[in-house]
């Protein structure tokens, strides 16, 4: 072999196992069921005390943001730092896609002031909710050459993959010097420090703060605050800027352009971080407008050119320097069961096969979405529950497209099912408005009787008490005609169904006067006329439930408006009816109210819901609740006790 060969061969010799090692770890990172997004970061408002804590916030769609934990540090500072502070966290997924690891800076300056910092905090989770930590002090571990250390700022880490180690990269300043540089050195295996005594990685040429490294297309792309001087040293811009290597291990070449869309406007960005967006060719270059309590980003698709445009997120918090990865529907749930708060697009099943498990923590039973007008079947040990879904918090409207079905065993531990209908699935409820209904078990069969607003009463029917239910008719049963004591449009609304102890299935509906008629027994017909029900000395208004215990039918209704539940009795399901009695007041922050009532395991309880979920909860965003109905001797109900507790 040659000379010119044999340095060929030794090149590729060094170059190929990095090349293919990259490839590998790249691919091993590339996941196709990421689902949304998890941001690390501390907060820039609220209790200055609290503000240089851990907190998270989760996405679907990493715009809109929502903080968990009703945005209160998942972790106190003064369990995981040495100053009781922490700023800047950086999270990473491992490069085993088992393990996570954050980096941040230690330091307090509500208490200690900016006059130096001299740690990093390290901290390592096999699950994103527990965390184990260590502190890392560098003036007291590398006395020799970090004696005299000022600042070590926004400890970043990235997988080495030639190496196949953790390098943990953060900003220095000694005391007498002014020159900010980047230190590295690699952690050791189990994260709690490094494995030698950290080296000057990169000095820019100006200087640089707050790194970020992104991996792509065997480029090395380093992100900073950087910025241009003057012949006299003098600063006369600051922005995002990068340096780009084929090695970690250097050399950096700089750019010196400036990345974000404020450089030029003197308005401060700092804390940039880069992530790519789940199933999409686009690169998220987030920072903190951090005089101005302001979180934006621009974008790119090669991470050399990005938008000119910056984009603002969405969020119900106030964001300081952090970072964000992906995360899969399985770690949104673990998340969400550990601190509350992930968006419900990122809990919901997806498939029939799918289930999202959850614990009750009282009421609302249901905390990550919103549910109304629930209706329950007890079937063997199982308790189902079948609701509407207001689609968001806060609305000024109705706005329910689908229904949703879960089920228990004891009140507490709950499953939700894959959607198991839409309002679209009747192609002739032009409304769109997915309204209150129930199910009920016959022939093998399940029947889940919906109202549509004006355009009528359908039946859905299914194999199976979660579904999928499909139309069964292809029309409505019922329709305002059949109201004939109705004038306005929504009067054909909200059915209840029951199989009377003689078999004979009968059906309840109405806004402003309650109907009545019996079904055939394929539960999809009419079988006689329908009648009016009169309900006694207290107005109508909708959301009919029938129950029977000991020979008796008790008619429960929604009266009034805001509404109560009230109801009465009668010896016979079609009346006559006499009235009794409030079961439930106006119940919290809505001005409508529907209830389900059932005896499962031996115990009466009442199902409703209210506006409780807070802050985003009201009348067209509301939330199912369970509490205790009990009977007086003389079969009479008392007074529900609506109560945040709950039956657990």
């Amino acid at each position: 072999m040659n000379n010119k060969l044999k340095r060929i061969a030794f090149i590729l010799a060094l170059v190929l196992p990095l090349l293919f090692a990259q490839q590998n770890f790249a691919q091993s990172t590339k996941f196709k069921d990421f689902a949304g997004y998890l941001f690390a970061y501390f907060e820039g408002s609220g209790d200055i005390n609290q503000q240089e804590q851990l907190r998270f916030a989760v996405s679907e769609d990493a715009v809109n943001w929502v903080a968990l934990n009703n945005n209160k540090p998942i972790i106190p500072s003064a369990e995981i730092s040495g100053t009781g502070g922490i700023r800047d966290p950086h999270i990473l997924r491992g490069a085993d896609n088992k393990s996570y690891y954050m980096t941040a800076t230690d330091m307090y300056t509500i208490k200690d002031g900016w006059d130096s910092n001299p740690g990093i905090i390290l901290m390592r989770s096999d699950n994103l909710t527990d965390w184990s930590h260590s502190v890392i002090d560098l003036t007291k571990l590398y006395p020799k050459k970090f004696g005299n250390v000022k600042w070590v700022w926004a400890p970043q880490t990235i997988y080495d993959p030639k190496a196949k180690k953790y390098l943990v990269y953060f900003t220095i300043r000694f005391k007498d010097s002014e020159k900010l540089d980047f230190y590295a050195a690699y952690a050791n295996k189990d994260f709690t420090g490094f494995i030698s005594e950290p080296k000057l990685m990169f000095s820019s040429k100006y200087g640089a703060i707050d790194g970020d490294i992104v991996y792509k297309d065997g480029v090395y792309h380093f992100f900073y605050k950087g910025n241009t001087k003057d012949s006299s040293g003098k600063e006369i811009q600051n922005g995002i800027q990068q340096a780009t290597s084929r090695s970690l291990q250097g050399p950096w070449k700089e750019e010196f352009k400036y990345l974000d869309a404020y450089s030029s406007k003197h308005t401060g960005v700092e804390g940039s971080s880069v992530f790519k967006l789940n199933n999409s060719d686009d690169y998220i270059l987030m920072y903190d407008l951090y005089t101005s309590r302001r979180y934006e980003f621009q974008r790119s698709k090669d991470l050399y050119n990005f938008t000119t445009e910056p984009e603002k997120f969405a969020k119900n918090f106030n964001p300081r320097h952090g970072s964000v990865i992906s995360i899969t529907r399985d770690e949104a749930r673990l998340l969400q069961a550990k601190w509350g708060g992930v968006p419900e697009q990122l809990l919901k099943p997806t498939s029939a096969a799918d289930r999202y498990t959850f614990v009750s923590k009282g009421n609302p039973v249901i905390q990550h979405e919103f549910t109304a007008d629930p209706a329950t079947l007890v079937k063997g040990d199982t308790l189902w529950m079948f609701t509407g879904h207001d689609v968001a918090g806060g609305q000024t409207n109705y706005r329910m497209k689908d229904w949703n079905v879960y089920s228990t065993t004891d009140l507490k531990h709950w499953t939700e099912y894959v959607t198991p209908m839409k309002v679209s699935d009747f192609t002739w409820a032009k409304s769109g408005d997915a309204f209150a209904g129930q199910v009920i078990e016959r022939n093998g069969k399940y029947y889940w009787y919906i109202s549509t607003n004006w355009t009528g009463i359908g039946v859905g029917v299914a194999d199976r008490p979660e579904g999928p239910y499909r139309d069964a008719l292809g029309k409505p049963l019922l329709t305002n005609k059949d109201c004939f004591a109705s004038t306005h449009s929504w009067a054909c609304i909200d059915p209840t169904v029951i199989i009377d102890t003689d078999g004979q299935a009968w059906l309840f509906w109405g806004n402003g006067q309650c109907y009545c008629a019996k079904l055939k027994p394929n539960m999809i017909e009419l079988d006689g006329p329908v009648k009016q029900i009169n309900v006694g000395t207290l107005d109508y208004t909708e959301a009919p439930w029938i129950h029977i215990r000991n020979g008796k039918y008790y008619l429960s209704y929604a009266s009034g408006f805001p509404e109560k539940i009230v109801y009465s009795m009668s010896d016979h399901i079609d009346g006559p009816y006499e009235y009794k009695g409030i079961i439930n007041e106006i119940a919290g922050n809505s001005n409508t109210n529907h209830q389900a009532i059932v005896q499962f395991k031996g115990d009466w309880y009442f199902i409703y819901h209210n506006g409780g979920i807070q802050t985003n909860g009201g009348s067209y965003s509301r939330s199912v609740c369970v509490d205790r109905l009990q009977y007086n001797p003389d079969g009479t109900i008392k007074r529900v006790v609506m109560t945040t507790e709950g039956v657990n």
